[in-house]
């Protein structure tokens, strides 16, 4: 046997006559994957030797020496001093190899009761809940960018689009809106994550619960967990927590992929409605006029990623039989990558946004005259035809005004009126795209008043917590 794998099992070696095979060993280990784990399982090993200790496991003397040995390798990991060995197989390993060098015999008893099964998904739920408050902010933060937009882009009128094809004129503040109020929705379901990943799984032991008598609600208040799983074996197999934050990752990826998507095309030469700002853009080994927006397209492409990580671990649990599977050692490196794609995106976004540069005359430019054509509907509905009648005659004005090459804001009165008698002298009144805009004066429409009013909205859902 090769002497590069370790030559004893820290956790496990009783059972053998002799080690790993390196290859299995290299297989097996995930401390390259979980290290990052290793804060929080010092804070939850410690809220195990105060357990242990209220349950007679151990002695007030051997509980602060624990207790001052744990802050120890805190400090060590804060400050990138902690050194691994090669029989660390895990994080969990590492730091109860290191607590028995720092503290002697009593790091034996650390163990008492607990299994790496709750030991480690009570790390990982501890880690995710700091993920998902920093993310929380930092979409918080978009939001804010997105607003700072809306609130600059007021009087910047743009095309709306379906199926991609001119459809309404809009204010470019209502389209920013438009992406808001997604990651408000994707803010809400994460303080709903939240709260179902709040939840205690230590005291489960493997599976059937610990011999030990520890306090499982006094555990739970000493973390800061909100309540304490009602069944062990589910508690140590359930990642529902990691799947859902991983739907959640890849819901937002979608909302981020769909802002990304319009930015990239109003940014291209063809639109040319906004200009990134030269630090959040990139250029071309070759064409030497190209400013990408490869901030943007990286978050289009990464959004994939982000669905590839959700169906990847929802493979892997559909068919789990036990309680504990050496399978959920997958778990942790898509909730990993999914918070560090995000964690690099979102503050990129944010600063793209706030500093881009908005061409108004472009935008305005760009409004087609038969972008009104449904206000033209709306104008012979006012004289008192129906309207599925009144959208039959648009459509011919919309048809002959193409086959003549005459842009409908160039049509005389008596154009309109050769198609039907109902056009009238005002008729031009319903092709002024900024009285189309303020014409739709509902709650949630584009109407300056409106996107005023929908920014307070923002603003409030903003500066109140979920």
């Amino acid at each position: 046997m090769s002497t590069d794998a370790p030559s004893s099992h820290i956790l496990w070696g009783g059972r053998f006559q002799s080690g790993p095979d390196p290859r299995f060993w290299a297989l097996n280990a995930s401390l390259p994957v979980d290290q990052r784990l290793a804060l929080h399982d010092v804070r939850g090993t410690a809220a195990w030797v105060r357990a242990i200790a209220a349950a007679g496991v151990l002695t007030p003397d051997e509980r602060d020496a624990l207790l001052a040995g744990l802050e120890r390798i805190a400090a060590e990991f804060r400050q990138g001093t902690f050194a691994f060995a090669a029989t660390d197989e895990d994080i969990h390993t590492a730091i109860e190899r290191r607590l028995k060098e720092l503290v002697g015999e009593p790091a034996l008893k650390v163990h008492t009761g607990r299994s790496r099964n709750d030991q480690v998904v009570t790390a990982f739920r501890l880690w995710l809940r700091d993920a998902v408050d920093d993310l929380d902010a930092q979409v918080r933060d978009l939001q804010a960018a997105l607003v700072q937009r809306a609130e600059a882009d007021l009087e910047v009128l743009v095309p709306g689009y379906t199926h991609l094809q001119q459809a309404q004129p809009m204010l470019l503040s209502h389209w920013w809106l438009a992406h808001f109020w997604p990651l408000h929705r994707d803010r809400q379901r994460l303080a709903q994550i939240r709260q179902r990943l709040n939840v205690l799984p230590l005291g489960s032991g493997a599976l059937a619960g610990t011999t030990v008598p520890v306090d499982r609600e006094a555990l739970a208040r000493d973390l800061g967990f909100e309540a304490i799983t009602p069944n062990s074996w589910d508690a140590v197999s359930d990642r529902d927590f990691a799947a859902e934050f991983l739907f959640w990752a890849a819901l937002l990826g979608v909302h981020l992929s769909r802002l990304a998507e319009g930015v990239i095309l109003f940014t291209s030469r063809e639109f040319g409605f906004l200009t990134l700002d030269d630090a959040f853009s990139s250029g071309s080994s070759l064409l030497p006029q190209k400013k990408n927006p490869d901030g943007f397209e990286l978050t289009r492409g990464k959004s994939g990623t982000l669905i590839g990580a959700l169906t990847g671990l929802l493979s892997t649990l559909k068919a789990l039989p036990s309680a504990y599977d050496k399978d959920l050692q997958e778990d942790k490196a898509p909730v990993f990558r999914a918070y560090d794609d995000l964690r690099a995106l979102l503050p990129v976004l944010a600063d793209s946004l706030r500093t881009l540069t908005v061409h108004p005359e472009r935008a305005a430019a760009a409004l087609a005259p038969d972008i009104l054509a449904t206000d033209l509907a709306d104008y012979l509905v006012a004289k008192g035809i129906p309207f599925r009648e009144a959208h039959h005659i648009v459509g011919q004005v919309v048809q002959r005004a193409a086959a003549q090459g005459v842009p409908l804001t160039q049509w005389s009165v008596d154009d309109f009126r050769a198609v039907h008698p109902a056009f009238d002298a005002d008729v031009h009144q319903a092709l002024d795209p900024w009285a189309a805009v303020a014409r739709r004066d509902v709650p949630g429409g584009t109407a300056p008043n409106r996107v005023r009013a929908q920014l307070e909205q923002a603003r409030a859902a903003l500066d109140n917590p979920l």
